[in-house]
């Protein structure tokens, strides 16, 4: 298991050294057991092994390995990939659900990173280290959508910031069990590592400030009642969306790891009903402002079809 930060404009780690930061951002590593991880290797700081009295600097990005070192092999493999953006710093990938990022123990293949290595050799940033090349943000393995890859350090470097200052845009849309009565929320409250179950995440006392922001696109009541809904991500903490709606009553649709029961069997879903539709960021190299949107998958069109929703005739036109 892995965790990462990144020391943005406002973190309270710049000038920190790296275990007291290590320990303070990730709850459950107490200061003793950071120097060990950052003794053994298991801590990098930009891609590098770094001493527990580094003091860190702004737009450092720390990756913590919380579990036993596991040698992966990441080879290259020819999987057909979806690039609707690139440029000498930067690609913007749609990520089809079902697959991984990045190699983890139980998925050394089939994953983004092995397509990236294939497509693009070694033109991606290093800074996360041989098994994370270009990786800048992740999405969920049944997550599909657009993510921005960086194809060198210094466009990591710049987008990481963008990241830790709030600037990126990322909207979602999704399809939550129960109809939600409010136009539009937000939910603000704090996400950390789930206190018995480590695997998960939870909204929890300490946790990491965490702030999404929700509306309603259209509801439906044919047996149970179902909301189809649009969301925008204020910070981006591990299992974000997933955590908050559940936390408020409204999980998401086939999210079997916060969700309730499982979905009716004519409505079955393979995965969590969740799509990163849209992403902005400032290019690195010129500051000019990018947008790209995704279209709507299909598995997710046939979800909205099922629960006869309006919007998909709206959609079609």
């Amino acid at each position: 298991m892995s965790e990462q930060f990144i020391v943005g404009p406002q973190s309270p780690c710049i000038g920190k050294r790296l275990d007291a930061a290590v320990s303070q951002e990730l709850e459950a590593v107490s200061r003793t057991r950071a120097q060990s991880l950052i003794k053994s290797g298991g801590v990098l700081v930009n891609g590098r092994q770094a001493k527990p009295n580094r003091a860190l600097e702004l737009g450092d990005i720390v990756s913590v390995e919380l579990g036993e070192p596991v040698s992966i092999d990441v080879a290259p493999e020819d999987i057909p990939l979806v690039v609707i953006y690139e440029d000498l710093d930067v690609i913007v990938v749609d990520k089809p659900k079902g697959m991984v990022v990045h190699p983890a123990p139980g998925h050394t293949s089939g994953t983004l990173v092995n397509g990236l290595l294939y497509r693009f050799g070694h033109e991606l940033s290093g800074i996360n280290g041989r098994i994370r090349p270009g990786i800048v943000h992740r999405i969920d393995k049944d997550t599909s959508g657009l993510l921005v890859v960086a194809k060198n350090d210094a466009a990591h470097q710049s987008l990481s910031i963008q990241l830790a200052d709030h600037t990126v845009k990322r909207e979602y849309e999704a399809v939550a069990v129960g109809s939600i009565p409010a136009g539009k929320g937000t939910v603000n409250r704090p996400i950390g590592r789930h206190p018995v179950h480590r695997k998960k995440m939870a909204v929890t006392p300490g946790g990491r400030h965490a702030v999404t922001h929700y509306s309603v696109v259209d509801r439906f009541e044919r047996t149970t009642k179902y909301s189809y809904i649009r969301l925008r991500l204020e910070t981006g903490r591990t299992h974000q969306i997933r955590v908050h709606m559940a936390s408020i009553g409204y999980p998401i649709l086939g999210d079997q790891v916060y969700g309730s029961a499982n979905a009716p069997s004519w409505l079955a879903a393979s995965g969590q009903v969740l799509h990163a539709k849209e992403l902005g960021f400032s290019q690195p190299s010129t500051g000019e402002f990018l947008e790209f949107r995704a279209e709507m998958p299909e598995y997710f069109r046939h979800t909205l079809t099922k629960l006869g929703a309006s919007i998909v005739k709206q959609l079609e036109k």
